[in-house]
């Protein structure tokens, strides 16, 4: 590649990395390989600089204290997973719901909100509440459509409530605060529950056979269903007002987080030896997945950065006259054409380095930088969310699919359509109205 500029050799190297993930190989490995041949290319194929790098980024990455939370909420969601907190979850949300039209999937998206709030994996929210929801949805003859598209599409709410594993990483990537992105993502998080619950209220209406009524609990039952549910809210509370409020530190709160559901679920008889095994199994797979793209993206951008990519294509933006709005759109719609082949992590991950300082570099609304960061934060969130669900590869859409073998999986694609408007209504209103996600923030300022 000699003779090519920084930034030919960059774009160069990014096509390559997006033909190795079209080809399914793994976005870790892929990152990697880019990174690796970017320091090459840079240096005259010399392997010292590529060297030296490899030789500090495994350890400086691993030794970082703010990562450390991530394998503390993957544990969280494994108590909560194995320890049977999303059962209580369920029943709490059908005993007020259930018995209206569509109630049982507005119950089984209220209860997806839930398990969010105690789980930060949109995967693993889909799973676990699919698993408890499904066959309930199909009992009281719900459509095979309405009840796969409900679950794939607040299955997404595991990653848009908080605590989120990608706001995480969006925090360690720029620098930003765990706690202010946590709090920017409870409003968002509340509107996209309820514009769930809206297109079922639709759906149910358009389509009375869609979603029948189910049995209207009694108030003792519904106050017996809340009593279930409260340490889970006092899980939630802890965590996020916790970081929000100084009382602790992301890892500290998320320790807490962590002892509290693995407590919750050993005393409600869920959690027992199994249990705690397949929840540190379960942890320890998905840290690595996690820390190995992690590994292959700093690999990557440092490659990235010597080539000076992320800065000239931030610099070409800024002078080239476009309406940040603009800019923003086709940022937008390149997400969304990467959840094709990629999960919601590596997008993060790989885009983050590229597209905030385009960002950080344009007017939007008149908002101080600290705002944008936290806006454009928010933003990227929601859209990576679209990718876990939109056909034809929505990761989401195959989980629920390996549940429910009896609903093609063309009926699970229209089914989430629906859900996909409401996403994409509330993605307009949160570029209009940037105070939607800031004003939690800036109460406690």
């Amino acid at each position: 590649m000699s003779g090519m500029s920084g930034m030919t050799i960059g774009l160069t190297i990014f096509a390559c990395l997006m033909c190795l993930l079209v080809f399914r190989i793994h976005v870790g490995i892929g990152m990697f390989f880019a990174g690796s041949a970017a320091f090459l290319a840079m240096n005259h194929g010399e392997f010292n600089a590529l060297l030296f790098t490899l030789n500090n980024v495994a350890y400086a990455r691993l030794s970082n204290y703010d990562l450390a939370v991530i394998p503390l909420f993957m544990l969280m969601g494994q108590f909560a997973t194995n320890g049977g907190l999303s059962k209580s979850l369920f029943r709490c949300a059908a005993a007020f719901i259930g018995h209206f039209r569509g109630g049982l999937a507005m119950a089984a998206t209220g209860a997806c909100a839930g398990f969010g709030a105690i789980c930060g994996s949109s995967l693993a929210t889909a799973a676990t509440m699919g698993q408890v929801a499904l066959p309930e949805l199909r009992a009281h003859g719900y459509s095979g459509r309405l009840a796969t598209g409900t679950l794939a599409a607040a299955g997404t709410l595991g990653i848009l409530i908080p605590p989120s594993v990608p706001l995480v990483i969006y925090a360690v990537l720029t620098q930003e605060s765990i706690g202010k992105l946590f709090v920017a993502a409870v409003i968002p998080g509340l509107i996209a529950t309820l514009g769930y619950m809206i297109v079922i209220r639709l759906i149910v209406t358009l389509d009375p056979g869609a979603g029948p009524a189910g049995d209207r609990a009694s108030w003792s039952q519904r106050l017996a269903s809340v009593v279930e549910v409260l340490p889970v809210v006092g899980v939630f509370l802890v965590v996020i007002v916790g970081i929000y409020g100084g009382w602790a530190n992301p890892t500290e709160a998320a320790s807490i987080g962590a002892a509290a559901c693995g407590v919750l679920a050993f005393l409600r008889g869920g959690m027992r030896w199994p249990g705690l095994r397949a929840s540190i199994i379960g942890t320890a797979h998905a840290t690595a997945m996690i820390y190995m793209v992690l590994l292959g993206a700093d690999v990557l951008n440092a490659g990235l950065a010597i080539t000076q990519l992320p800065g000239e294509l931030a610099n070409w933006v800024k002078d080239s006259g476009l309406a940040p709005m603009l800019v923003m759109a086709a940022i937008l719609i390149i997400y969304v054409l990467l959840g094709c082949v990629m999960d919601s992590l590596a997008m993060i991950l790989l885009t983050i380095p590229i597209f905030y300082p385009v960002v950080m570099g344009l007017d939007f609304h008149g908002m101080p930088a600290v705002d944008k960061s936290v806006w454009f934060g928010i933003l990227a969130l929601m859209v990576v969310e679209i990718g876990l669900v939109h056909p034809p590869l929505g990761m989401n859409l195959f989980i629920i699919q390996k549940l429910a073998r009896d609903t093609p999986y063309i009926e699970t694609a229209k089914g989430v359509m629906p859900f996909l408007a409401s996403d994409l209504l509330r993605i307009v209103l949160l570029l209009l109205v940037p105070g939607i996600s800031l004003w939690l923030v800036h109460l406690n300022a």
